[in-house]
């Protein structure tokens, strides 16, 4: 009867070994899979705010190229009305110079 207990407690315990060893099986099956998936999730989101974050780059290019065109379209102006301005201005001090001495 006592080498029967020990065979009980013994098979049991070898039960209990395989019992674990598939929880932890599972458990790293588990885990590997979750791992696994936020991998994946984790790239879709990169690759989104990549793709969002170039969408935004190239709307600002397209401000930014339109607003330098709008500068320097402005600047052009501003310096033709000053070259202008500057040609009378010199116009009159050449007039009044002749005048003064001739």
């Amino acid at each position: 009867m006592a080498s029967e207990a020990v065979k009980k407690i013994l098979e049991a315990e070898a039960l209990s070994d395989r019992k674990n060893a598939d929880a932890r099986r599972q458990r790293d099956d588990i885990i590997s899979t979750a791992s696994g998936k936020s991998s994946l999730a984790i790239q879709k989101k990169i690759s989104e705010a990549t793709a969002e974050a170039a969408k935004i780059r190239s709307k600002y290019d397209e401000k930014l190229k339109a607003y330098e065109k709008k500068s320097e379209a402005e600047c052009s102006d501003r310096i033709n009305k000053m070259r202008q301005l500057a040609e009378k201005n010199m116009n009159s001090a050449v007039d009044e110079i002749i005048s003064r001495f001739f």
